[in-house]
């Protein structure tokens, strides 16, 4: 058991490997007497059924909530939360992580940091500056083989969510992202 709670943060770009951080952290957890619970937003249609999954095909057992106060509720009893795909929360998620902190629990977060546009995506950049934790992930650039710190979207539409994966998706360098965005035409 840890002394104090605590909040870390995965993030980083698609096909980084944060969800399978996640897994890997609750994966050693399992080993231990701590009760621990994984949530994922109802929103997140890639991973149906009551597991999250990694790219890589790691799984692990997962609860479906549609808000951040639903995790809050459903843990009452927990000492190790872990929360996938953050970004798709509402607001009130950091004040829900910090409120479960401060309780003494281990909140672990994972999510994209920034949005197809490369900004600031969800609730992202509020969790990184409460976290005492935060562990930044990175693909590599399918372009020039450079990390990845970008995810651009490879078909038209500016809807702000929209769940995907290589078909929709690429990971990109900056390089390769700023030369994308410019010539990307949206309808």
């Amino acid at each position: 058991m840890f002394k104090y709670g605590q909040i870390e943060i995965i993030c980083g770009s698609m096909f980084s490997g944060k969800t399978e951080e996640l897994i890997n952290r609750i994966k050693k957890v399992e080993f231990s007497k701590e009760k621990f619970a994984v949530f994922k937003p109802v929103k997140d249609s890639r991973n149906k059924g009551k597991n999250i999954t990694s790219h890589s095909g790691i799984t692990i057992t997962a609860k479906s909530v549609e808000n951040a106060k639903e995790i809050y509720l459903k843990s009452k009893n927990i000492n190790i939360i872990a929360i996938d795909e953050a970004q798709f929360f509402d607001m009130d998620l950091t004040e829900i992580c910090i409120k479960l902190a401060n309780e003494n629990k281990r909140v672990i977060v994972s999510g994209l940091d920034m949005d197809f546009e490369g900004k600031p995506f969800g609730p992202m950049p509020q969790l990184m500056a409460c976290a005492e934790h935060v562990t930044k992930l990175h693909a590599i650039c399918n372009e020039t083989g450079e990390l990845a710190n970008f995810t651009f979207r490879k078909i038209n539409s500016n809807d702000k969510i929209l769940i995907g994966d290589k078909t929709a998706y690429e990971a990109l360098s900056r390089k390769a992202f700023i030369k994308k965005m410019k010539n990307r035409k949206i309808s």
